[in-house]
């Protein structure tokens, strides 16, 4: 799967699918709310935004779904 800036996304959390969009893709190691994360061209990550919430957040590219 391959992923665009502002592409509409899902992911599952601990309280069930949550909606937003694609912000910005991450290959090397970064930090996010305080936490470090090892981004890869192999396993990149996305900052993605919340649609009901606006919170920005981190996810594996693999844990994402388009729509």
């Amino acid at each position: 799967m391959s992923l665009s800036k502002g592409d509409k996304v899902h992911w599952n959390t601990s309280q069930g699918k949550t909606v937003g969009r694609a912000v910005e893709k991450r290959t090397t190691e970064f930090q996010h709310d305080g936490q470090t994360f090892k981004a890869s061209d192999d396993d990149p990550y996305w900052i993605v935004e919340s649609d009901k919430t606006g919170a920005t957040a981190a996810h594996k590219e693999s844990s994402l779904e388009k729509g």
